[in-house]
């Protein structure tokens, strides 16, 4: 689901396994977080698309990761919404590695 994802839009279920959390929580962060707001068709099936997936990322990293609260976290965004895009590419980056050493690992 990252650079190499070729779909335009991925469901509910797809993001979900993604970043391991319930459809719930990500129903939730929805209806708390303005700046997150996927597409959805005429039954209500909800649709993310690449800026949606970016935007998750930073949610569950101040949310999940930095135990952030859910007002904290929204404050977090718009106080320092570039810094916290670097710190989501930079654990991108540490998560292919630990894959790649994994992977190595399993080889030897």
């Amino acid at each position: 689901m990252g650079e190499a994802s070729e779909k335009l839009f991925h469901k509910l279920t797809e993001v979900c396994n993604h970043f391991d959390i319930p459809p719930s929580t990500l129903r939730y962060w929805e209806s708390e977080f303005p700046s997150f707001n996927p597409k959805r068709n005429e039954k209500g099936t909800r649709f993310y698309n690449q800026k949606d997936i970016e935007e998750i990322s930073k949610i569950h990293l101040l949310v999940k990761q930095n135990k952030y609260t859910i007002q904290g976290a929204i404050e977090k965004l718009k106080m320092d919404n570039k810094k916290i895009d670097e710190n989501v590419k930079i654990v991108q980056k540490l998560k292919k590695i630990r894959d790649f050493l994994t992977q190595l690992k399993q080889e030897l």
